[in-house]
């Protein structure tokens, strides 16, 4: 059997599939069940707290924000081109370093590449050791 015999078989098989569902299933007519108020409405106290405890620094005020930028400035330059992606990256990339994550250069490295903003693992380290000598990543 060649490609296009067996490419048109499973098209074929494909279509009889779809084609035996009916619209008369019960199951479109029932309602979906909704999530419970507990686990979508939860207060920001409790979501700062999740956050909190997963090693996720706070959005910096105005003194910290320009003190990490600076120190991003310092390390590797470009990260600093777009800052809100900058702080964002910083407080990601704080997740793994409170959590003890591996090979935390590539991780950096990858969070701190954006657009025209290629960032490498040297650098990458740069940043880590910029984000524990700031103490941005303490929560």
């Amino acid at each position: 059997m060649n490609h296009r015999t067996t490419a048109a078989l499973l098209c074929t098989a494909a279509l009889a599939l779809t084609a035996c569902s009916s619209s008369d299933d019960k199951a479109h007519d029932e309602p979906k069940a909704k999530p419970s108020a507990t686990t979508s409405e939860l207060s920001q106290e409790e979501k700062d707290k999740a956050a909190q405890s997963a090693g996720l620094p706070p959005k910096p005020g105005a003194a910290e924000r320009a003190k990490l930028i600076r120190a991003l400035q310092a390390a590797a330059p470009d990260v600093v081109r777009y800052e809100d992606k900058a702080v964002d990256a910083s407080r990601n990339q704080c997740m793994a370093i409170n959590g003890k994550a591996k090979r935390l250069n590539w991780l950096a490295s990858q969070r701190f590449t954006y657009k025209d903003v290629t960032t490498t693992e040297e650098q990458g380290a740069k940043i880590n050791d910029a984000l524990q000598a700031t103490g941005f990543c303490k929560v």
